[in-house]
């Protein structure tokens, strides 16, 4: 699932594409057998999970999702699964992995992109090119959402967050801009709104990549804390490996992958790099699913 989900000048299919499938069995398949015991932290459409629930018979999979709209999917299109034992599906972030008690997992997966079914729902406020709420949880239990960022802080706080976050160089006119609308106009309310502007604002900087891409981006990390929570939960979920298992990130921002590669180096004294260059997508994977083309792959075996 949890998403840089690259957005193109044309809106995506709704059709939810699982990103580097093939190559997550692969590295899943560097694991000390037999293989019994399965993690997915991000389950999304459960894309994966039916792939490794496919392709290790004797696995049972615990499985984790935030987002209530994936669980009743899960629920309904996993029934068979779930009444056999095979999976536990649990409405809860991967964070609570640690709370679960579990241990010896042969495979673990988090896939940190938005799935497709959130990214085109207009009333979850991820997409630009859908006009919703201003939201971009993917717990809707959580209290904060991107249009409380955009319509309380302040003009210095958000020019670092669109820094830090979305990696935008000067961001400053569509800061300005953002604190002028907001005080003379109205509260920024849906995602039209605050697209349109910085389209009016930083124009089409470059073709087939929309000027609200990184801003979005930017706010649902923090709405969502993104980058703070997977730093804290890979060492739990190194700890929750079994002797020769295999936990596999898929990350779709530098940012993300950045952490991933330092906390699993630092953890070389537990295991080894699954992968030591990591894994990009080929052409062809993107030819069939844009929204894979940021996306990077790494992995981890427990000694």
């Amino acid at each position: 699932m949890t998403t840089q989900q690259t957005q193109t000048s044309t809106p995506a299919p709704t059709e939810h594409i699982p990103v580097f499938l093939n190559d997550v069995l692969t590295v899943f398949s560097e694991a000390a057998g037999p293989v019994r015991s399965a993690f997915d932290g991000t389950f999304g459409r459960g894309g994966h999970a039916r792939a490794v629930l496919n392709a290790y018979p004797e696995v049972r999979m615990l499985a984790f999702d935030w987002d209530e709209e994936a669980i009743s999917f899960g629920k309904e299109n996993f029934a068979q699964e779930i009444a056999s034992g095979r999976l536990r599906l649990v409405r809860a972030s991967y964070l609570d992995f640690a709370k679960e008690q579990a241990r010896d997992f042969n495979l673990m997966l988090l896939d940190l992109g938005v799935s497709s079914p959130q990214l085109d729902r207009a009333e979850r406020g991820f997409s630009f090119y859908h006009d919703g709420p201003l939201d971009m949880r993917m717990d809707q239990r959580g209290e904060v959402t991107a249009a409380d960022i955009v319509n309380t802080w302040d003009e210095q706080d958000l020019a670092r967050l669109f820094i830090e976050y979305g990696e935008i160089q000067r961001p400053f006119r569509v800061v300005r801009a953002i604190v002028h609308d907001r005080k003379e106009r109205k509260p920024f309310a849906t995602t039209r709104e605050l697209a349109s502007m910085i389209e009016r604002v930083d124009g089409w900087q470059k073709k087939g990549s929309h000027p609200a891409t990184r801003y979005f981006l930017a706010l649902r990390m923090k709405v969502n804390e993104e980058l703070e929570s997977i730093e804290r939960v890979i060492p739990d979920l190194i700890a929750g490996l079994a002797e020769g298992g295999v936990l596999a990130i898929i990350t779709f921002h530098s940012l993300e992958d950045r952490v991933v590669k330092n906390v699993f180096k630092a953890n070389l004294h537990l295991g080894r790099l699954v992968n030591k260059k990591v894994i990009k997508p080929s052409d062809e994977e993107v030819a069939r699913n844009p929204r894979a083309r940021s996306a990077k792959l790494r992995a981890f075996k427990k000694f």
